[in-house]
């Protein structure tokens, strides 16, 4: 699958990577992170002489900077000024990609698509939903916005939930 690497100053080849589907669900934030599967490459990847890959690697390598293989490889890892410009240019350096990802009251990962339960009665602000212990919300929506808060359907009707008020339906 091809990648275009966000924040690139080129919309053509040059601002895209050729990543597997499992890859680029990881890349995206839209599957749990998996430490031992990126070890056993990015170390060896953040090599290479394409500035897009070198940019997916950094960012990458960010986001489990708190795993040692990852922590060393960044220690070491060298990109020109326009090229780190590129991978700051969205931030996450400066965050704990923990820190942003939406999981239930038992700390599962929620994703986009995925189908939950409430584990208690909640009064729906400016409704008149009782939506009642139990009731299924099916293809969630994380809000982008707060990691606390997803968006679902109850009744037809769009609302907010807090994470720690749901479980995940496997």
């Amino acid at each position: 699958t091809i990648y275009s690497v966000p924040h690139s100053s080129s919309a053509d080849v040059d601002g895209s990577v050729h990543v597997c589907d499992k890859c680029l669900a990881q890349v995206n934030i839209t599957e749990e992170l998996e430490s031992t599967y990126w070890a056993s490459f990015l170390p060896n990847t953040m090599w290479s002489a394409v500035p897009a890959v070198q940019v997916v690697a950094w960012r990458m390598l960010n986001r489990f900077r708190s795993e040692s293989w990852a922590h060393d490889a960044l220690e070491i890892l060298y990109l020109d000024e326009d090229n780190l410009e590129w991978a700051k240019a969205t931030g996450e350096h400066l965050t704990d990609i923990e820190d942003t990802l939406h999981r239930d009251c038992n700390g599962e990962l929620l994703l986009m698509g995925d189908s939950v339960s409430l584990i208690k009665d909640l009064d729906v602000k400016g409704s008149s939903i009782n939506a009642k212990m139990g009731t299924a919300v099916r293809n969630i929506r994380p809000d982008p916005n707060d990691p606390t808060h997803i968006e679902g359907k109850i009744d037809g009707q769009t609302i907010m939930i807090l994470t720690k008020f749901v479980r995940k339906i496997n």
